[in-house]
């Protein structure tokens, strides 16, 4: 097997620049701060980034994947599943790797003390959750629908309502943090963290499909989003150094 060259890293990074945000996005603020401003060399590629160590599986419960029952009483909102597989850039099923899930509440409002959002608390929400994989890359979470909440990026900005995913996958170069958004949600066109991504294919990977086959009648309505690790046809990568 010919080893990777730092050439072959950089055909991965300019095959993604039309898919992955810009390091700068004017229009959204907090990227005119942290954004690079010097040009990044290219590490060659070993084997720790292309074959592991990955997350292992003895911590994680079935339990973990519900975010409504993690306390005694329910959750306000709209109670949801969102389910999909999640593959590689050759679409080949990527079992048992961590899925994390974070999120706002309905009220549009996150359980943690940096958010000062003066919607509503939810005593029996805390919105966060976890599972691994199948054995054919399919996952599955049930939650409450999230609310739209106010960001002061601009005058009157407000986030659509969205679900944050972190991927581990088999390796370093995988890993993968995103959000998923929902289907018709107004609030899209006026997003700059979603408007960030060149590629009108690449927002669409973002947006969730309703999926009535799933739905569990007078329970909870159900939406599908698949999951592809870094490669040509990827989902649009979120920067970890950001929270909203």
């Amino acid at each position: 097997m010919r080893k990777p060259t730092s050439r072959d890293a950089a055909s991965l990074i300019r095959s993604a620049v039309s898919v992955d945000p810009p390091y700068l996005f004017p229009d959204y603020v907090g990227t005119r701060l942290r954004a690079p401003n010097r040009t990044f060399g290219i590490l060659p590629r070993g084997m720790t980034e292309a074959r592991g160590p990955v997350f292992g599986e003895s911590r994680v419960a079935p339990s973990d994947a519900d975010l409504t029952r993690k306390h005694a009483g329910e959750p306000i909102g709209e109670r949801i599943i969102v389910a999909g597989r999640v593959t590689d850039s050759a679409g080949r099923p990527v079992a048992s790797t961590l899925i994390e899930a974070w999120q706002a509440n309905a009220a549009g409002r996150y359980a943690h003390e940096a958010d000062h959002h003066p919607a509503p608390l939810d005593p029996n929400f805390s919105g966060i959750g976890r599972t691994l994989t199948g054995p054919d890359g399919t996952f599955r979470f049930v939650s409450i629908k999230p609310g739209a909440y106010p960001w002061r990026n601009h005058p009157n900005a407000w986030r659509p309502a969205h679900i944050h995913f972190s991927l581990f996958g088999r390796a370093f170069e995988q890993r993968l943090v995103t959000q998923m958004y929902f289907p018709g949600d107004p609030l899209l066109p006026l997003d700059p963290i979603y408007n960030s991504i060149p590629d009108p294919a690449g927002r669409a990977r973002l947006i969730a499909a309703f999926d009535l086959a799933n739905t569990i009648p007078e329970w909870a309505l159900a939406f599908r989003f698949d999951i592809v690790l870094p490669g040509g046809a990827s989902t649009p990568f979120e920067s970890p150094d950001h929270d909203d």
